[in-house]
């Protein structure tokens, strides 16, 4: 696409069409062989192996690429990206479009709209934040996306549709999934994903039209946003920078789900998070496996806070807060329903006042899958800290109040998958 026209502050959500960067199927082994699920997700070192050995063009050695320094990591990233447009493993649609996205899979169905977001600062409302993010994850992915020009994998925003009948967004999805799509293909977990192009003038302002009445929650991708918005101010004049590659997805139409993200405490002890929290928590030991374990948390009191340890070869259910502790180390100048996030509590109270431990990445771990964060846990020593999901509702709630809640507070899904479609700036 040229570069995408500018919107005006106040004016919602402005979605442009880009020229798709895709795999051609014929130069990989299968289009499910190559993708993988966002940069975050992705369990290190054992997921990240499994990805690369899938196929020697899995897009993983792009998001992820592997080298003794982050420079020479970016710099192989940009250099892979260039040798597979050279050899015809990636190649440009022919003209800007939108992308239709659908997802099936375990009773899901998602549907959605890829395209390049006008990236806006948080002050003018249009899209909403709600959780912390972590300075050297943004310079991680500031240098990737500097260094390939491009936007790697979609972001996955949500929005509330207001049904604009035969005139709005959601109608020309409807329309365009009944035509053939540029791409079928079945994912390991079971996942089956459709990709359709929009690329009719007519359609393309139907969309444009409904969605500047529009602002979006983020659901999955703080730190990429944050990328975005960084890259965006360092640029002296308009241009591609100033858009994004996301996932609209019309919650109203096609609810996300929302699942916790897990902590995994590298150099604590189960034993000694146990001795620390006793006088802090109730500790009862419930039974495993972790999926059991999980039913424990789920089942335990409410209102109130409450979280699983896990890494000694047993399950303990830690709920029913010291109240005393709670009012002395839980900041009180947030709503009420921020202070009584099971995330604040784990932070404010436990990791800081109880635990002392210090917020770095050498010391806390965050993982989307249970079972991953249990079985290194136990591998290494450390605690894996299993928690409860937090409701779209309230997330929507502290959002619109401008309150973030703590970094990794909750994970939406699905996901999209990554290696679909890319964008390449410079393509615009």
């Amino acid at each position: 696409m040229s570069t995408p026209g500018h919107g005006h502050a106040g004016q919602g959500l402005h979605l442009a069409p880009f020229r798709g960067l895709r795999y051609v199927p014929e130069r990989v082994g299968s289009l499910a062989a190559v993708t993988s699920p966002p940069y975050d997700v992705v369990v290190r070192p054992d997921g990240l192996r499994h990805l690369e050995t899938a196929d020697p063009h899995n897009i993983v050695r792009l998001i992820l690429p592997q080298a003794a320094t982050a420079s020479d990591r970016h710099r192989q990233a940009a250099e892979t990206l260039r040798r597979w447009q050279d050899e015809g493993i990636l190649a440009a649609d022919p003209e800007p479009a939108l992308y239709v996205y659908e997802q099936r899979g375990e009773g899901i169905l998602q549907r959605g709209l890829i395209g390049a977001l006008r990236v806006t600062p948080r002050e003018e409302g249009v899209v909403l934040p709600h959780e912390d993010v972590m300075p050297h994850i943004i310079e991680d992915r500031a240098a990737l996306m500097r260094d390939t020009g491009a936007n790697l994998e979609p972001l996955l925003f949500s929005y509330r549709g207001n049904g604009n009948g035969a005139e709005g967004a959601a109608a020309v999805i409807e329309r365009v999934i009944l035509t053939e799509p540029l791409l079928s293909t079945t994912t390991d977990d079971g996942f089956a994903h459709r990709l359709w192009s929009i690329t009719d003038p007519a359609d393309l302002a139907r969309v444009g039209a409904d969605l500047s009445h529009q602002r979006a929650l983020i659901a999955d991708g703080h730190h990429r946003w944050a990328t975005y918005l960084r890259l965006r101010a360092e640029q002296p004049s308009p241009g591609p920078w100033d858009f994004g590659l996301v996932l609209l997805v019309d919650t109203a139409r096609y609810p996300l789900r929302v699942r916790p993200i897990h902590r995994l405490l590298h150099r604590l002890p189960v034993a000694d998070a146990l001795a620390a929290a006793g006088d802090a928590f109730r500790i009862r030991t419930v039974e495993g496996p972790w999926p059991r374990a999980l039913d424990a948390l789920a089942g335990a009191e409410r209102p109130g806070n409450a979280f699983v340890l896990a890494g000694d070869g047993r399950f303990h259910l830690l709920d029913r807060p010291d109240p005393e502790l709670l009012a002395r180390t839980v900041p009180a100048d947030r709503p009420r329903a921020w202070r009584e996030l099971d995330a604040t509590v784990l932070h404010s109270v436990l990791l800081e006042h109880v635990w002392r431990v210090p917020d770095g990445p050498e010391h806390i771990g965050y993982i989307h899958d249970a079972a991953a964060a249990v079985d290194q846990a136990e591998r290494h020593g450390g605690t894996a800290v299993l928690m409860h999901p937090v409701s779209e509702e309230v997330v929507r709630e502290l959002a619109e109040q401008g309150v973030t809640m703590p970094r990794k507070s909750t994970s939406f899904g699905p996901k999209p998958a990554t290696g679909l479609v890319l964008r390449s700036l410079a393509l615009d």
